[in-house]
């Protein structure tokens, strides 16, 4: 099987669906002898910025001289970023030769697309002999395909409301989901959270005999991302840079310096200078990343209102008041709840189609941007839509792109694209 055949095999479990449990794993891990024996790894559950989180404990471990697995979902423009040793994307042959081993080994479990991708991460991981995986749940975290790994470590990021018909209709609901990583006597380092989660977490915690590390408690932050001090119990790490954008990126370089220090304790050589050293270095691409010259186009894969409010808050934080809105949803999202905090800044609505799987339908957008009193036009397709945004922007009025990994995957692989570029002005 070539990397194309393995991608049709791997897109063709999709018709399974998601499904949340831990069965079909575990027949994969009693058919694979290297699923069976455990290595050291970190978990990450959450609801926003566990990618973040993810990509910059990784960079942290790496610049300490380790050898790090990185396994993160979705990718932006190839399957290949899921997989990822010291910061490079295993390489296409490799896919094709583990899609292979799951295809046999699965045989007549229905694995779903996600539990055979992390089943695949698992083995590369094992193949490659890290020191160290970063392992990033998909959905959840007691149920999610990945809950099968024994952790050293495990973080919480911020937890909101998202996927509900998955995980629950309320906050407490969603936080026991994700806590259910939790594994006795494993270190829980947490992000800041709504009361009502830290309280679920804790209480789970308890239960397993877990010490929980809680943001603005055992961890805090002071300082811009040029001038960062990060401080975890007695450790201060002063004069810190963060290269990845918006104040809610410096809360998760912080989570990730606490879990570094964790790992210390626990004898990981993690070292002083990797810390810094990663705060420059860090790579997380679609998270409020400005494209063009002249900061034309800003682009952001926030995709559910605490992901628009830290979107907000950064231009804030930018002094920009006007923008052209090019946006789509997945799944079956309300406009009104996602979009609201950027009503009072977008000039123009521009609604566009998610390029990929189901989306809400443009018209529905329109809907709520006229209700807002907002100028707004719906079209085909979402290269359309962008052209049109930035034909109309003004001096400092960026084009902002938001509301679906997918849209911001596909208008970012258009604006590689250095002849679409030049033809649009950028």
């Amino acid at each position: 099987m070539n990397f194309s055949a393995s991608l049709d095999y791997l897109y063709g479990l999709q018709r399974f669906g998601v499904k949340l449990g831990l069965e079909n794993m575990q027949a994969l891990k009693d058919r694979l002898p290297l699923l069976q024996e455990p290595f050291p790894c970190i978990h990450i559950a959450g609801t926003n910025g566990k990618g973040s989180v993810s990509a910059l404990l990784a960079e942290i471990l790496k610049q300490s001289g380790l050898r790090v697995g990185l396994y993160t979902s979705p990718h932006l423009h190839c399957f290949t970023e899921r997989i990822r040793i010291d910061g490079v994307p295993v390489d296409r042959g490799e896919i094709a030769l583990l899609a292979e081993t799951i295809r046999q080994a699965s045989g007549d479990i229905p694995v779903t697309f996600f539990e055979a991708t992390t089943a695949m991460a698992l083995l590369a991981f094992k193949l490659h002999q890290v020191d160290i995986a970063v392992i990033e749940t998909g959905l959840g975290g007691r149920l999610d395909a990945t809950n099968i790994v024994e952790p050293q470590l495990c973080l919480i990021t911020p937890i909101s409301l998202d996927h509900s018909e998955h995980l629950g209709d309320s906050l407490t609901a969603i936080a026991g989901e994700k806590a259910g990583i939790i594994k006795p006597a494993v270190p829980v380092v947490v992000g800041k959270q709504d009361p009502a989660a830290v309280e679920v977490i804790q209480a789970a915690a308890d239960k397993h005999d877990a010490v929980v590390h809680l943001a603005e408690h055992d961890y805090n932050w002071q300082g811009d991302h040029e001038n960062l001090s990060i401080s975890v119990g007695t450790n201060r790490f002063c004069g810190l840079t963060c290269a990845l954008n918006g104040e809610h990126q410096l809360d998760n370089f912080a989570q990730a310096v606490a879990a570094a220090m964790q790992l210390r304790e626990q004898g990981v050589a993690i070292t002083d200078a990797a810390i810094g050293e990663a705060g420059n270095s860090v790579v997380w691409p679609g998270r409020l990343e400005w494209w063009g010259s002249s900061r034309q186009v800003l682009l952001d894969v926030s995709h559910n209102y605490a992901g628009i409010s830290c979107l907000a808050k950064y231009l804030d934080e930018q002094n920009i008041a006007r923008i052209h809105l090019v946006t789509g949803l997945s799944g079956q999202r309300d406009p009104a709840e996602v979009l609201m905090p950027l009503a009072k800044y977008a000039v123009t609505v521009y609604s566009v189609p998610v390029p990929h799987g189901q989306f809400v339908p443009t018209a529905q957008l329109v809907a709520w941007a006229e209700k807002q009193g907002l100028p707004v036009s719906a079209f085909v397709t979402a290269d359309e839509g962008l052209s049109a945004a930035l034909e109309g922007a003004g001096d400092k009025e960026p084009v902002v792109v938001c509301g679906s990994l997918y849209l911001v995957a596909a208008l970012r692989q258009k604006m590689l694209d250095e002849k679409w570029k030049s033809a649009v002005g950028l």
